[in-house]
């Protein structure tokens, strides 16, 4: 199982999308332990979107779609978030 995920800074108003098999530990990397890449700058991150999926490649589809314009609209549309 793999969940493609959403993850929202408030104080910078920045998402991150991304999947895992593991959401719990990728949460923590992306919080506290990751030393480098794009997400060490914009923390804290709140987990704000998940979705389930049966296979690795099916988690890529919808990352992929999620991160198009179209489907960056649907997460801040569903959330409200218009910073």
């Amino acid at each position: 199982m793999f969940t493609v995920y959403v993850l929202y800074s408030e104080q910078y108003d920045k998402l991150y999308i991304g999947y895992t098999s593991d959401l719990e530990d990728r949460i923590l990397s992306h919080n506290q332990k990751a030393t480098k890449g794009f997400t060490i700058r914009y923390r804290p991150w709140k987990l704000i979107h998940t979705e389930e999926l049966d296979s690795k490649t099916l988690a890529i589809k919808r990352e992929k779609q999620l991160k198009s314009s179209r489907g960056r609209d649907f997460i801040r549309n569903t959330y409200n978030l218009f910073g």
